[in-house]
């Protein structure tokens, strides 16, 4: 499944996006749409975007966690070699120990995600600031044509912006278009 991004013009050109994508069989849940106005996506009745798309959550829980981890490791094999407790500490202490750093590391990486814009959206942001909206549209490989025949027919005036492996995986290749 790859994600298409398209950069709208305005709310109005991606409420009869939203709805050309939905008679060609794309479902709210393949279709989610990131603009300045949220309260005008509920008015239009258009797909919204989620927090794991529009911030950076997944990406910082996995960063904290593998450091958070090798943090672990080290201070586990420190402790070992050191017995700062004793020779008779059982090994599974230095389990939990391990366990306990890489969970605080996924913790710390959560609270950066959660106050960083996804990294993906980045680069749209001056975009979206300025009032356009981006269109994400997770495609199947036998919907990708189908979905980009009918953009390039119907809504001339959105831009196929990026294509990217998969949205929602934060170290997948991401390829955008010239723009």
């Amino acid at each position: 499944m790859k994600c298409l991004y398209y950069l709208s013009p305005n709310l109005d050109t991606s409420k009869k996006v939203s709805d050309d994508l939905h008679n060609i069989g794309i479902e709210d849940w393949y279709l989610h749409i990131i603009s300045k106005d949220e309260s005008g996506l509920s008015q239009k009745h258009i797909h919204s975007s989620n927090y794991l798309e529009t911030l950076d959550l997944v990406r910082g829980t996995s960063v904290g966690a593998a450091i958070g981890a090798i943090v672990g490791i080290v201070l586990a094999i420190i402790m070992f070699v050191a017995k700062p407790f004793g020779p008779e500490v059982p090994t599974f202490v230095y389990f939990i120990i391990i366990a306990f750093v890489a969970l605080f590391g996924t913790w710390e990486g959560g609270l950066y995600g959660i106050d960083t814009e996804n990294k993906k959206l980045s680069k749209f942001h001056d975009d979206i600031v300025a009032g356009k909206d981006l269109i994400l549209i997770y495609a199947a490989r036998d919907q990708e044509s189908a979905i980009k025949a009918m953009m390039s027919e119907k809504h001339t005036e959105s831009e196929l912006v990026a294509v990217d492996t998969h949205f929602i995986n934060p170290f997948s290749k991401f390829r955008r278009l010239a723009h």
